[in-house]
């Protein structure tokens, strides 16, 4: 079937000498991966390189088969275009962190419309603004919400969090209950919009630490899901 549909670039991975291998969420019909041939040697071909960058906001024309298989582009072309995500590189080191977690978490071919417009309205946000530190936290907590496991902040109160069951506990009934400083600082994320960031003030260690707990988080709800490997390099951004 012919398909126009938003969708936003997850990641593109060199194949041969000419190819790439694009995966894309699309708005249509959640994550698919595109095979485009030749297009890193082709100067006059349909597609650049370059509209296939981590995180690239497109309009694509596409023939999806929906089989489980590699789909082939008709037409793409950037439908936002960023002023400073590719180019700073700070949010380009978060660009790379997000890519890799949404690669690990997303796994389904079927649409979500509710989760492509929070990654959308996320990126164009990130973009827009420069006080950034603490945005890929907010992300990713938020992100749980269309992933199916956001905390249950009835009794957000009570001094654990159960990263087993998400939700908070008077007191610790399994190895992942946490309590202290990583507890207080989801309570304060609980709820929020990015607009609201700068209210919370976090230094190095504490943005480390909690960013290691999202992760593990993310690892005890999701099957297969690694820690980034570009966690590093983000780290000695932010240090």
């Amino acid at each position: 079937m012919l398909i126009t549909t938003p969708a936003i670039v997850i990641s593109a991975l060199k194949y041969g000498e000419a190819d790439l291998i694009v995966k894309a969420y699309t708005y249509s019909d959640g994550l698919k991966t595109y095979m485009l041939k030749g297009v890193l040697k082709s100067k006059k071909g349909k597609f650049k390189a370059s509209q296939f960058q981590l995180l690239t906001q497109l309009e694509i024309v596409a023939n999806h088969r929906n089989q489980g298989k590699m789909e082939y582009l008709k037409d793409a072309k950037v439908l936002h275009t960023y002023s400073s995500l590719h180019t700073n590189m700070v949010k380009g080191s978060m660009l790379m962190f997000l890519a890799e977690v949404l690669k690990n978490a997303i796994k389904e071919e079927e649409t979500n419309p509710r989760l492509f417009e929070y990654l959308e309205n996320s990126l164009m946000w990130l973009d827009l603004h420069d006080k950034i530190a603490n945005f890929h936290l907010l992300f990713l907590l938020n992100l749980t919400r269309f992933l199916g496991f956001y905390p249950d902040a009835a009794s957000k109160d009570l001094p654990y969090f159960n990263l087993l069951d998400g939700v908070f506990e008077l007191g610790s009934v399994n190895n992942y209950c946490i309590e202290g400083r990583n507890v207080e600082i989801l309570r304060q994320f609980l709820g929020i919009n990015f607009d609201a960031l700068n209210g919370v003030k976090l230094n190095q260690e504490s943005r480390s630490n909690f960013l290691n707990m999202l992760l593990l988080y993310y690892q005890l709800h999701i099957e297969g899901f690694k820690k980034p490997k570009s966690l590093a390099v983000l780290n000695e951004i932010f240090s």
